[in-house]
């Protein structure tokens, strides 16, 4: 089985910064991408940033210079840095895998539990 395992949220007034970490833990063969997604209420799920095989990133829009995305691929952990923090970007932020547990099996999406960013104005 695979777990993904966040950590970092919390409050913190607007300007601030915040840093997640989402750790990948099991039979883990090979990842393909790993990202964050969050979901405000009432709103949608949405990608907030991934980064792929060979440390390609995408973000989305309303968050392009402020939050960076890397990953320690040693340790299959994913991390969000999130800089000038806005009270819009409050939301469950959610660690997402892209991943296979065998060289024989294809890729599955797996997600965490996810972490709750609240952001003061």
């Amino acid at each position: 089985q695979v777990q993904l395992v966040e950590s970092g949220g919390g409050l913190v007034q607007a300007g601030g910064s915040l840093k997640l970490s989402c750790a990948a833990s099991g039979k883990i063969f090979s990842v393909n991408a790993m990202g964050w997604y969050r979901q405000a209420p009432g709103k949608q799920r949405e990608l907030v940033g991934i980064i792929r095989r060979g440390g390609i990133t995408n973000y989305a829009d309303s968050v392009k210079g402020r939050f960076t995305i890397s990953r320690d691929g040693a340790e299959n952990t994913v991390y969000l840095q999130m800089n000038s923090l806005k009270p819009e970007d409050t939301a469950v932020y959610y660690c997402n895998a892209d991943l296979r547990s065998s060289a024989f099996l294809s890729f599955s999406t797996y997600w965490g539990q996810g972490t709750r960013v609240t952001v003061s104005s």
